[in-house]
Order: C-alpha cells, then sequence, then structure tokens
C-alpha cells in the first residue's frame, strides 16, 4: 500500500511519499517498476480525482519532490486521504496538552442552536476512525455565526473551546477586546492564557490575538491550534487578513460577527477560508426577551440657506464628474475607483473633495446639532451615546455640550476611564466615532444617537447592539437617526437598514 507523510511547513501542509521506505522490505531483488519512481504529486493524482485535486489547492513542488496545499485546507485533504486506500501518518498538528475545560455558562436556546448548526457543519464526522486513530477525539467544524451586538457571541465561543477540548486561538480586532477575551478564558477556565499583542508575544494553548499579530505570526504558529476563532470575521476580507486564515492549519474555524455580508462582496473569500455562514439570528428575534425591547426614531432636519447652496454647489461638481466618467457610485469598488483616478485625474480629485465638502455640511450641520440638544434635553435621566463617523465632529460636540469623547486619538488608558465612569454612572453622555463600533465592552445605555454614518448595515446594526442589552426595569431602548433632508444622506439611511 503507497503511504504518505504529513506535515505542516510555513503555512503550508507538506506532502512527502514514503511508498519507497516501505518497499524497500520486499524480498524481491528485482529493481523497482516504473510505478515505484511516482512523484509524491503524481501518487496523490493516481488515488484522488482530479477535480479533489484542484478543489484542495494541491500542488508539486519539484524542489523537494513533495506535494503541497495552503495549511487551511488540511482539514478537507485530510478527509479526502482517509477514503482514499493510501496510508497516512499525519504529523501536521502538534497541540499543547490542555488541562479538562469546564464553563459554567448556560446557553441560551439560541445560543445552543447556533452552536448545534456550526458542530454540524463538521468535516470529519464521517473520517474512518480506523485509518486515523490519531484523529480518534478531533472534529473539523467550520463555519460563521452572526448574531446581534450583545447577544452573547462569546459565550457561545467558549462553549465551542470546551467542546471541542483543544488548544485555540482567538483573534480579535482591537487590544480592547483582546483583554475582555483574555479576562473572560481565564476566568472560565482557570488557564494562563497566551497574548500576541499589546506589547507581548507569549503563546498558550489558548492564545489571544489581535489581526495585526496573527498577521506576523500566523506561519509559526500555524501548527499549534486545533481550532481558531476569528472574532469580527468580516475583518478576514481585507486584504493582508486573509492570510491568517491561510497560513492556519486549524482544522476546527469558527467565524462570529454581527453582519457577515460586506459592501465588497469580500463575504465570499471568507466563505473559503472560515465556512459558509451556517447560522443567523436577526436582532428583532431577540429583542424583548433576550435583548432590550427597542424603538427606531427617524428625525429629518433641514440645512439652512447657507447649508443648502454650498451643499447643492460641491454636489453638482461631484455628481456631473460621475455622469462624465460613467461611475455608478453604487458600493465600496465604486469609490475606490475614484480615489485611483484622482491621483492622475485633477477632475477626479476636484470631485473628490467636493464629496467630502458636501457630507462634511451634512454631517455637521447646525440644525443636526440643535436636534441632539433637544434629545439630550429629553433624556436627561438616560444613559446616551452619541455616534458620528468624523473625529471634528466628534470634538465639536463633546465641547458643545461638555460630553466626554472617544476616538481612535484617544488613549487606552482614557479610554478605559471614560467607559468605566459611563458605567458606574459618573457619566451618563459619550461622544464617539467609529471606535465603539466592533465588539468594545461598553456598558449599558438606553438611548443612542446616530448623527452621521456609512450605508454599512453592519455599522448600523453594531450600533444597535451598543443600547440592545436587557433592561432590568424593562424599558425600551431608542436609537434616534438624525438625517439631513433632501441630501444623499438619505439614501445612506436607507442602505444600512
Amino acid at each position: 500500500m503507497a503511504a504518505i507523510d504529513l506535515r505542516y511547513e510555513n503555512g503550508t501542509v507538506r506532502i512527502d511519499d514514503e511508498s519507497d521506505s516501505s518497499n524497500s522490505s520486499d524480498e524481491s531483488d528485482e529493481p523497482d517498476e516504473p510505478d515505484d519512481a511516482l512523484s509524491t504529486h503524481a501518487v496523490l493524482e493516481s488515488h484522488l480525482d482530479a477535480e479533489l485535486i484542484r478543489e484542495l489547492d494541491l500542488e508539486a513542488d519539484p524542489r523537494s519532490d513533495t506535494s503541497r496545499t495552503p495549511a487551511f485546507r488540511y482539514a478537507e485533504l485530510r478527509a479526502a486521504l482517509s477514503a482514499s486506500p493510501l496510508a497516512v501518518d499525519d504529523r501536521v498538528l502538534s497541540l499543547a496538552d490542555l488541562p479538562p475545560l469546564e464553563s459554567a455558562y448556560e446557553l441560551r436556546p439560541y445560543q445552543a442552536a447556533a452552536l448545534g448548526d456550526w458542530l454540524e457543519t463538521d468535516r470529519w464526522a464521517d473520517l474512518s476512525r480506523s485509518q486515523s486513530p490519531e484523529l480518534e477525539t478531533a472534529r473539523a467544524p467550520a463555519g460563521v455565526l452572526e448574531l446581534p451586538t450583545g447577544s452573547g457571541k462569546t459565550v457561545i465561543a467558549i462553549e465551542a473551546i470546551e467542546t471541542l477540548q483543544t488548544a485555540t486561538l482567538v483573534v480579535v480586532p482591537t487590544i480592547d477586546l483582546q483583554e475582555q477575551w483574555i479576562r473572560e478564558l481565564e476566568r472560565e477556565f482557570a488557564v494562563d492564557v497566551g497574548r500576541f499583542g499589546g506589547g507581548e508575544q507569549r503563546l498558550g494553548p489558548i492564545t489571544v490575538s489581535t489581526y495585526d499579530s496573527a498577521y506576523l505570526k500566523a506561519d509559526a504558529v500555524g501548527d499549534r491550534f486545533g481550532l481558531v476563532v476569528f472574532d469580527e470575521v468580516h475583518h478576514l476580507g481585507g486584504e493582508g487578513y486573509r492570510e491568517i486564515a491561510r497560513l492556519l492549519a486549524a482544522p476546527a474555524r469558527l467565524g462570529l460577527t454581527a453582519t457577515f455580508e460586506r459592501p465588497d462582496d469580500a463575504h465570499e473569500v471568507i466563505e473559503g477560508i472560515v465556512g459558509p455562514l451556517v447560522h443567523r439570528v436577526d436582532v428583532d428575534e431577540l429583542a424583548g426577551d433576550h435583548l432590550a425591547a427597542y424603538d427606531l426614531k427617524r428625525l429629518a432636519v433641514s440645512l439652512t440657506d447657507a447649508e443648502r447652496e454650498a451643499y447643492d454647489r460641491h454636489q453638482k461638481v461631484f455628481t456631473d464628474y460621475l455622469a462624465r466618467s460613467n461611475i455608478q457610485f453604487r458600493s465600496g469598488s465604486d469609490y475606490q475607483e475614484l480615489v485611483k483616478r484622482s491621483g492622475s485625474d485633477p477632475e477626479a480629485r476636484e470631485a473628490l473633495l467636493a464629496k467630502q465638502r458636501a457630507r462634511a455640511i451634512v454631517y455637521g450641520s447646525d440644525a443636526k446639532l440643535e436636534a441632539l440638544e433637544g434629545i439630550l434635553d429629553d433624556h436627561r435621566d438616560d444613559r446616551i451615546i452619541v455616534f458620528t463617523a468624523f473625529n471634528d465632529l466628534v470634538y465639536d460636540v463633546s465641547e458643545r455640550f461638555l460630553i466626554p469623547a472617544i476616538t481612535h486619538q484617544t488613549g487606552t488608558a482614557e479610554r478605559r476611564e471614560i467607559l468605566e465612569r459611563f458605567r458606574d454612572g459618573t457619566y451618563s453622555r459619550v461622544v464617539t466615532s467609529n471606535v465603539l463600533d466592533e465588539g468594545v465592552d461598553v456598558p449599558d445605555a438606553t438611548v443612542a444617537v446616530v448623527l452621521s454614518g456609512s450605508g454599512s448595515e453592519r455599522e448600523f446594526t453594531q450600533r444597535l447592539g451598543r443600547i440592545l442589552r436587557p433592561k432590568a426595569d424593562g424599558r425600551r431602548a431608542i436609537l434616534y437617526e438624525v438625517v439631513a433632508s433632501d441630501t444623499a444622506e438619505e439614501n445612506v439611511s436607507q442602505r444600512r437598514r
């Protein structure tokens, strides 16, 4: 029987043919038949379907007379080899031992359903255990769970780690989220959690990494984890971050997000390297029971005469250029095309600047700030978060209404202090840019105000999630959208719903 050896090497699974060594014990002194001299890749081609070879991205490596596939294909490769007559010596993973992991969490029914749907994707469910005794307890589920912010995605991931009982890498977008995950994992499992990021590079059987650090470390630790959890998995759609998932051999993969689809369609890439969307829960399904019941109020405001004149003038420069250039401006790729052209086309640059000026007028209009003043006055006893896409507007609101501000420029220590004072009631209002949209453990708020933002459904869902924590007194949460009438912002508002 032909035999092959699998091992991890620099972000790939290397496949060596061991047949020669097995044939050396044959009693015959006759020279090897020509088939015995087949390359490793030829051996695979003789035992696996050609279409499967292509799907697994298997390629011959003439330098080492081996075959290779990207590490993320490991689970599928192992399943395919198990169904073939090839004998396999699998040395791909090098997993640290873990103490028994036990979580005290009791999943809510919707959380248990999400976890169950993910576990059912196990690509090794039908793997021949007699041929693969080293995989006796291993599982290889792969997929993405989409649940609203505040619905307990972290809890589901913790239960997934407990269920699989395997070395795990958790990848998160920010240092704040990394700190939250480490605290939660150490409290729940009583283990010393490793860390990549925040000035520390320490590997543990359970490790939490930022996306930036994982990008730098993935090929060096790609064989050390049986499960990888991607929090805010939509980040993997970025060109660089995709390599994290590709370089890891972890057979079990779990993606978590509040909104999976990306406007640039990069979620299709994520499906290939993490897994498809296997379970989705809408905000409306949980509101009133597991999330706070909420009301959505849309306040239309009008530009002043001076603002209107300036807005129309800048917007005309922009739309006239689009008409001449046959750019539809329906997606993020259209915007990128305009940015690209602006580097060499003065008219494109002027159109881009005109768009930015028109947007600034809309987002910082006097009427919006007056509307905000009314909202703050109406909700004097409520906790309020004000969102806007622009740092300048954050600081304007902060100065005008004496509200603590958090932007990307806010230091980590200052941000934590503001959020802690918001949590304990010292502060009742906070104004922020996009920095609080993703995953940050924001204290409960009852009112959110969106002064400006993109057309992203993900952004809108995450902002809604900031206020949708269950309220002890049963009060309904309120999300205000303040939109300038008869401007492009009206279309933006519709797109993000």
